[in-house]
């Protein structure tokens, strides 16, 4: 058996586990034998993410459910091949039940034809559907459920205590999840669910990418400030709320100005 190495009480991040990258993060949450994953990552590596936790001496049996941050495939694409491994259920936002359920491939990722990606995205049927205000309950543990859209109107985050596991809301560097038009991304929304955050008494992020770090005010403050710009920009297309360039266009072409 494995030594385990829990990053907090009763949470092991199964990356650091392994010692090496598995993927996105996976976050096993556990009192006494009963246990979730929050997150699973992709097909090809559900095996290894098995195996490692029986290593851990953790009764399979006794996994509750796979927990869905949203339906994007980097971090769901595993969820099918899991839950028959493991004969457990699912647990997602409705809006990303939806995508699992069809196998959506645009709106979570597995295919951008302009970018050569086609990847598999096996439909899988959710039994917990979860959402602003519901609680997981694992063993004595008590997670409780907060709505943080803006990257995918379906993006969940997970308050235990002091601890948040964030999902695609922010990453140590203060970089975001991707904001996409075909995603459901929404600037404003994401705004708001990073000011959430801020303002919120939580210690320590736990996100769906890269290490965990100490809640920083400072960086959500320069990446909300960023955002902020960005509602204003062409670059983000209709995910921008305005562009004022159009409005000095179209008072320069009534005022009868031509090029300076």
């Amino acid at each position: 058996m494995l030594e385990r190495k829990p990053i907090f009480p009763n949470v092991i991040e199964l990356n650091l586990q392994a010692g090496h990258l598995i993927g996105c993060n996976v976050y096993l949450v556990f009192d006494q034998d009963e246990w979730i994953l929050i997150d699973i990552g992709y097909q090809e590596t559900v095996d290894e993410i098995i195996e490692l936790i029986r290593q851990l001496d953790f009764p399979l049996a006794q996994c509750k459910m796979l927990v869905a941050t949203h339906a994007d495939v980097d971090h769901g694409q595993g969820l099918a091949h899991a839950k028959q491994v493991l004969k457990t259920t699912v647990a997602a936002h409705p809006k990303a039940a939806k995508l699992l359920a069809a196998g959506d491939k645009l709106q979570t990722f597995a295919e951008i034809e302009a970018q050569d990606i086609h990847l598999d995205m096996p439909p899988v049927e959710t039994e917990h559907l979860i959402e602003e205000g519901s609680v997981l309950e694992v063993g004595r543990l008590k997670l409780e459920v907060w709505s943080t859209p803006g990257h995918a109107d379906s993006q969940l985050a997970f308050r235990m205590g002091n601890l948040l596991f964030s999902g695609d809301n922010i990453y140590r560097d203060g970089c975001v999840g991707a904001i996409d038009a075909h995603h459901g991304s929404n600037i404003p929304a994401f705004i708001a669910s990073l000011t959430r955050i801020r303002d919120s008494d939580v210690e320590w992020l736990l996100p769906s990418h890269g290490p965990i770090f100490r809640k920083d005010t400072a960086l959500l403050n320069r990446t909300i400030g960023r955002l902020e710009q960005y509602q204003h920009m062409a670059d983000f297309g209709t995910c921008a709320v305005d562009w004022p360039l159009m409005d000095e266009w179209e008072d320069e072409i009534a005022e009868g100005r031509m090029p300076q």
